[in-house]
């Protein structure tokens, strides 16, 4: 009989501070601690997120462990977030695992976290289906907008990316123009389903097939409200409804048009969604339509592993851990990490 295989899976790349423990894919905790600090400065602020996660990641792991119902000398492994993200708040994350693994001697076992998110679909779930490979994978996040091939677990390709901003950026600054509270993406996506997503026309960005810009876009809305409200000051509270499910109808038009357009170029009709953004209501919907148009398999992961999650982490560590594929302890955190690294 094979003895159970434990991963206890530390993020800390931006402003949540996570920690789960997986058995053989299963999930048996995933704890995520919010940093509140940040929504009063209309952003992420580094210095103040780092201290942050100083305070909750001997608490969160603990708690992931009593959930879990194991003893640390229980765990086989311990995986960390090692990049991309806010250096201040890695480090903490980084340091933490090293320690851990040194005193349980278990392997560490680094793990890139756009890689995660992708890897989140091999969690197991009871109601999960697992994508087939090669597949393709939406990328889509506050830092980030990729279209990856994946052919198997490790092996990953970047055939499109976004020039200038993240989608995550264009929804929350969109937020901000129209004086929403940070985050804004969630807000838009629940004031869209209120309104008329064709009542006001963006124009989209011209870019290659497969690459994104969202700068553009941005600014677009900006001089667009400016103007209305020149005209009528409440202009934005009037319409919010509608200002909201035109910018998400725009993005939303964005993605699809280039998912389409790496189907017609690869063949691979198996679609995968990942990152903070994947949460998002629209999002999700279309591509369940793309299943019956197009007959695309698609793949949308749980509310809980599409933000920044440690289970995705966990799970990573453990494809890791499998392949023999250790950290040395002298690892460092690295901000700035391709999906392909």
């Amino acid at each position: 009989m094979n003895t159970p295989i434990y991963i206890l899976g530390i993020e800390s790349s931006c402003d949540d501070t996570s920690a789960a423990v997986i058995c053989d894919a299963k999930v048996l905790s995933n704890v995520v601690a919010n940093q509140e600090v940040h929504s009063k400065y209309g952003g992420v602020v580094p210095e103040l997120a780092s201290r942050a996660h100083q305070q909750n990641i001997v608490p969160v792991v603990q708690q992931a462990l009593v959930q879990a119902n194991i003893a640390k000398e229980q765990l086989s492994g311990i995986a960390f977030t090692r990049g991309p993200g806010l250096m201040g708040s890695l480090l903490v994350g980084t340091s933490f695992a090293k320690s851990l693994a040194l005193g349980l001697d278990i392997p560490l076992l680094d793990v890139n976290h756009m890689q995660a998110h992708i890897l989140a679909h091999f969690i197991k779930d009871e109601d999960s289906k697992t994508p087939t490979f090669p597949f393709i994978c939406l990328t889509i996040s506050g830092g980030h907008t990729q279209i990856v091939k994946v052919t198997n677990h490790f092996e990953m390709e970047i055939l499109g990316e976004t020039i200038d901003d993240a989608v995550g950026e264009a929804f929350d600054k969109s937020a901000k123009i129209l004086g929403l509270p940070y985050p804004g993406g969630p807000l838009i996506d629940k004031y869209a389903a209120l309104g008329n997503p064709k009542a006001y026309k963006f124009t989209k960005p011209k870019v290659g097939d497969l690459d994104f810009s969202f700068s553009g876009l941005k600014t677009g809305i900006l001089y667009f409200i400016q103007k209305q409200v020149k005209l009528n000051p409440d202009f934005i509270k009037e319409n919010l409804h509608d200002i909201c499910a035109s910018i998400q109808f725009t993005i939303v038009e964005i993605l699809m048009e280039k998912l389409k357009n790496v189907v017609k170029l690869t063949g691979i009709k198996h679609i995968a969604i990942a990152g903070g953004v994947s949460a998002n209501s629209a999002i999700r919907s279309r591509l369940q339509l793309a299943e019956k148009h197009f007959g695309w398999t698609t793949y949308i992961p749980k509310f809980e592993y599409t933000t920044d999650n440690a289970a995705m982490i966990a799970l990573t560590g453990y494809l890791k851990y499998i392949n023999n594929d250790y950290a040395d302890i002298s690892i460092t955190a690295k901000a700035r990490l391709k999906v392909t690294e």
